[in-house]
């Protein structure tokens, strides 16, 4: 099997498995930080929670499809291993900033909502329709 065929299968079959493992971090771990987010609703943080995983998934897998091409000849083992690296290095650091961005945004909502509860303002409701 050519050496660019390797390197395209074991580039793509790594990054989506490291995007799955990070997914079910996140989705596992982030789920009371989503409750307190949301103000307890558990049912709206759970809902979000599974938004978030398929924004993850569809962005990260398709920054793998994009960033697929090897664009320098692959003579030998050492070329591939170091084109490999550069594309997992990629995908870890949209990975990163991906989950950091959401931290970001999702730590405002949390202190805007904190914020209205120490000034006794009752939360705002939440509307389904508002979401989508």
């Amino acid at each position: 099997m050519d050496l660019v065929v390797v390197t395209y299968a074991t580039y793509t079959t790594v990054s989506l498995v490291v995007t799955f493992w990070v997914a079910r971090v996140l989705h596992r771990t982030g789920a009371r930080f989503l409750v307190d987010v949301m103000n307890g609703d558990s049912d709206l943080a759970e809902a979000v929670n599974h938004l978030l995983v398929v924004g993850f998934w569809l962005v990260n897998a398709g920054f793998v499809a994009l960033a697929l091409r090897i664009s320098v000849p692959v003579g030998d083992a050492r070329v591939a291993i170091e084109e490999l690296a550069m594309k997992l290095g990629k995908v870890l650091l949209v990975l990163g900033a991906m989950h950091f961005a959401n931290l970001v945004a999702l730590n405002k909502i949390r202190r805007s909502r904190h914020k209205e509860q120490q000034a006794g303002v009752p939360p705002a409701p939440v509307d389904a329709a508002q979401l989508a």
